[in-house]
């Protein structure tokens, strides 16, 4: 699709777990979505990007679109044993993480990282960013700027326990909060991706907004960090 070859890496009782990589002449861009069942927007949004031929090649790029197919089938958080994956990237206990895990050790370090996840708890969109290169708070702008036709910044000062630096954005250190239950960003981290961002639509809104929504933060942040263009922009 677009460019794209896959590459099988597991299976489980409701379809596989693929990667889908495209190489081109710039930095390595690395986007996941679906390690959280009940969260579509983010697949849908990765879909619809592929799919306009949003991933130029300006760049080299893996996406990694539905890394819990059992959660998205029965639409629950939580993988079909009962796990939320996104906090298994330290122990790896699960099969679907201990294989992405392992596959991504085996390629190249993501210049950038991006995922695309959603919160029941919110009514705006928020982000988390993990920066270990030049602060930029303009390029944070930007990207609220890009959502601001469906959703305004979620106003809250402390969401998900964490208190923002600014409204809508919440700048996370390369730890995680709990030191054996690291998240995807995390993992990233530790493997050496310079700056990643984790986007959150608020999963109460209309889907089409939160598709629309995940689509244009996207595609902000990429021109923010690597000056990226998508033929479709």
């Amino acid at each position: 699709m677009a460019g794209f070859e896959p590459v099988i890496l597991t299976r489980t009782a409701a379809g596989e777990v693929i990667a889908w990589e495209k190489p081109g002449k710039g930095p390595l861009v690395y986007l996941s979505s679906g390690i959280h069942g009940d969260e579509p927007a983010g697949p849908l949004a990765l879909l619809e990007l592929m799919r306009s031929g949003a991933f130029s090649p300006e760049a080299s790029w893996i996406l990694c679109p539905a890394l819990n197919p059992t959660g998205l089938l029965a639409g629950t958080r939580e993988s079909a044993s009962g796990q939320d994956l996104n906090r298994d990237y330290w122990a790896r206990r699960n099969p679907e993480v201990s294989a992405h895990a392992a596959w991504l050790e085996t390629r190249a370090v993501p210049d950038v990282f991006i995922s695309l996840h959603e919160d029941w708890e919110t009514t705006g969109f928020y982000f988390y960013e993990i920066n270990c290169c030049q602060d930029c708070p303009e390029r944070a702008s930007a990207i609220l700027d890009a959502v601001a036709p469906w959703f305004q910044p979620e106003p809250c000062s402390c969401i998900d326990d964490h208190d923002v630096r600014d409204t809508g954005w919440i700048y996370h250190a390369a730890e995680a909060d709990l030191p054996e239950c690291w998240p995807e960003a995390i993992f990233l981290a530790k493997l050496g991706c310079p700056v990643s961002f984790t986007f959150e639509t608020p999963s109460q809104a209309l889907l089409s907004s939160r598709v629309a929504a995940h689509a244009a933060a996207v595609k902000a942040a990429l021109l923010r960090i690597a000056g990226l263009h998508s033929p479709s922009a």
